[in-house]
């Protein structure tokens, strides 16, 4: 900011002119005999080195912030060179001293005094450039509540120090209450530091070396000034003794405790709960397609989330929408500077496209106009066919979003794009007061999520059919390609037919969309995404507001890892898979127990959901189907039922995946002919090939 480069600037000279101060008054009151054995006092000594420590910090707190980005590693060992430097020039001061006493004794007690005074000065130059290397790690993420603590820990603080320097001494127990405050209030301060979490185990051991050196560098410092309190040949006021001690004390502190909250991640805890508040967040937006609310109180709703979840400092949200007279709202940001903002963009031609800047103070542009804000992200709201808007983040610290916040809010504005066009087709529906031309709009919707291009591979083939028995189904199934050569298969059901549950699956594709980004937490690449069951039981948590008390939703997500040839799957009350293993020749169910989505509303469902972990050979089968089809009813009103599907599997597992897929439905078509179609038909045929490429990609 202009005024911390120009208090930096004047506060520079000052601590300079301070410290020669400083010096010269060391030198006349340790050296009475050159001024005429005169007794030099000893305050104006005390109150250059008080304006000089104030110089000092004040110009180290106007700096721009030491953290850059996630470099926790490179902030600290920034801060130890400088203390292990410093700590060398102080013994081979002490050791000059030393030698200089032995050859010329007249002259050992002037370079004693002025080795004194250098030390005090490089001394406190590293007590200010650790607390404020301490101030980014404990504030890096840190909510607006933490930051103003902060600000009256760190005034307490220098209070109590610099009162030190005062001759008067408080009563013991006044001192000991003081301190003792102070140091509750650093440990509680300390443990908010959320940047170990962020740290894998090489750093973490990198970080616990690095503290253990600024503890070291410290103690080198606090031995120094311990020797010289009981030197005769150096004569200084008790009082500056007092403050130079107590500020090591604290700086050892800083240290230690960081040391120990890296040692036991005492703020992973925080980063966890922060993605629990972002599935929930997720969660209040899905409910707005339930509730049929208008598109004012579904952007209102994104306004509020969006701000929550990252923790932004102010905000604004620009809508573009004919169906609502809402244009947007504002969050501790004046208007006028919203527009300076968005007219820097639209002449950078960045006004509609996704933007992150981290550091706003140093960029072209931004530069001139004048925010109190150091980060912006920009994320428009935006279908294929139009744009709805666009939603504007800001934080006061620099670094202050990163790629996870860019992930969620992309979720988050995907989820509300969706929301206002259900609710413009809903809103279209209604206005026509047709109820076929309704329905129409609403299979429309529906057709819309249902996959068009199947995943293909040289591992393996996909066939599918979907039927819904009237214009709006409930079934639904979708992919999703994973790292690691892996594909996310999901299916089922949503019980009750028509609006409401084409809006349940539109539900369920945001939430399987959502749950299955990658965790930056995890230790391995296998740990990135959420294993069937994790996946089900923070769905059932998802939905269990969403949805009426009578329905529920029955699901079964396989995920299949096509390299090293195995899967794992969960069934929440779905169909049980159909399996033919080639190497036994023989067709089977997967008999596995679950419980269907919104049965069970609360954390206890989590145990009624179990993986299961099948490896496969080439030639395995895999047929997964929604009730619709074992359920059909053939002209005596018998169903077609598992066994006969079974049956059809053994006569046509040598085909390929859409032959097979084609020869059942041609037999449940001749089983029901001239029937009603009752249930909705959904059929997935996966066939993994007889043999493996020739090369892996």
């Amino acid at each position: 900011m202009p005024f911390d480069r120009k208090l930096s600037s004047f506060m520079l000279p000052l601590a300079l002119l301070s410290w020669v101060g400083l010096l010269v008054c060391s030198l006349l009151y340790a050296h009475p005999q050159q001024i005429g054995n005169t007794s030099f006092p000893g305050w104006p000594m005390l109150v250059a080195q008080a304006v000089f420590a104030a110089a000092v910090f004040l110009h180290e707190r106007a700096q721009p912030d030491r953290l850059r980005g996630l470099d926790f590693v490179g902030l600290l060992r920034r801060l130890l060179l400088g203390p292990g430097l410093l700590a060398t020039v102080c013994v081979g001061l002490h050791l000059l001293e030393d030698l200089f006493r032995q050859q010329t004794p007249g002259i050992s007690s002037v370079v004693s005094t002025v080795a004194y005074t250098i030390n005090v000065g490089l001394f406190i130059l590293f007590l200010a450039r650790t607390n404020y290397s301490w101030r980014s790690l404990v504030l890096f993420r840190s909510s607006a509540r933490l930051r103003r603590q902060w600000g009256w820990f760190e005034a307490l603080l220098g209070i109590t120090l610099l009162v030190r320097l005062v001759s008067w001494s408080p009563p013991q127990a006044v001192l000991i209450g003081v301190l003792v405050f102070l140091g509750g209030f650093g440990a509680y301060l300390s443990s908010n530091q959320k940047w170990v979490a962020y740290l894998n185990r090489r750093q973490k051991l990198e970080t616990v070396l690095l503290q253990l050196g600024i503890i070291v560098a410290m103690g080198v410092f606090v031995g120094y000034f311990l020797r010289t309190a009981h030197t005769v040949r150096l004569i200084t006021p008790a009082p500056q003794q007092a403050f130079l001690l107590l500020n090591a004390f604290f700086a050892a502190f800083y240290a230690f405790m960081g040391l120990m909250v890296t040692f036991f991640n005492l703020p992973t805890a925080g980063v966890f709960e922060q993605k629990r508040e972002e599935i929930l967040s997720l969660q209040r937006l899905t409910q707005l397609i339930q509730k049929s609310q208008t598109a004012e109180e579904v952007y209102r709703m994104l306004f509020d989330s969006a701000i929550q979840t990252v923790e932004a400092d102010a905000a604004w949200l620009e809508a573009d929408n004919s169906s609502t007279d809402y244009r947007g709202q504002h969050y501790r940001i004046a208007p006028e500077q919203a527009t300076a903002v968005c007219q820097l963009l639209a002449e950078y031609n960045l006004g509609q496209i996704e933007y992150l800047n981290n550091d706003l103070p140093n960029s072209t542009g931004f530069r001139s106009l004048n925010l109190p804000y150091g980060s912006l992200i920009v994320m428009p709201l935006r279908s294929s066919k139009r744009q709805y808007g666009a939603l504007y983040m800001l934080k006061e610290q620099r670094q202050g979003f990163d790629r996870e916040n860019l992930s969620i809010l992309q979720t988050f504005t995907s989820q509300t794009v969706l929301s206002i066009e259900n609710l413009q087709l809903m809103q279209a529906s209604i206005q026509n007061q047709l109820v076929q031309e309704e329905l129409k709009i609403a299979s429309s919707v529906q057709d819309s999520l249902i996959p068009k291009d199947l995943p293909i591979d040289n591992w393996f083939e996909i066939s599918s059919h979907a039927l819904a028995a009237k214009e709006v189904g409930g079934d639904f199934y979708d992919f999703l390609h994973l790292p690691g050569r892996r594909l996310a298969v999901l299916i089922g059901d949503v019980s009750g037919k028509g609006i409401t549950a084409a809006f349940h699956v539109a539900q369920m594709k945001g939430i399987f969309h959502a749950l299955m980004q990658e965790n930056p937490l995890a230790r391995n690449e296998r740990e990135k995404f959420p294993v069937p069951s994790k996946f089900m039981a923070q769905a059932n948590n998802a939905l269990a507001r969403c949805l009426e008390k009578a329905a529920f939703i029955t699901a079964s997500l396989y995920i299949i890892d096509y390299e090293h040839g195995g899967f794992v799957f969960a069934r929440a009350g779905h169909c049980h898979t159909l399996y033919y293993h080639s190497i036994k020749e023989e067709v089977s169910y997967f008999h596995t127990a679950g419980l269907g989505l919104g049965i069970i509303r609360n954390d206890t469902y989590e145990k009624h959901i179990k993986n299961q972990f099948y490896d496969y050979n080439p030639g395995d089968v895999m047929v997964i189907y929604t009730d619709g089809i074992v359920e059909a009813r053939g002209e005596g009103g018998e169903e077609y039922g598992e066994d006969r599907l079974l049956q059809m599997l053994e006569r046509t597992y040598y085909l390929d995946a859409t032959a097979i897929k084609e020869r059942i439905l041609s037999d449940l078509e001749e089983f029901s002919r001239g029937q009603p179609i009752h249930d909705d038909q959904t059929l997935l045929v996966i066939k993994f090939k007889d043999s493996e490429p020739e090369a892996r990609l």
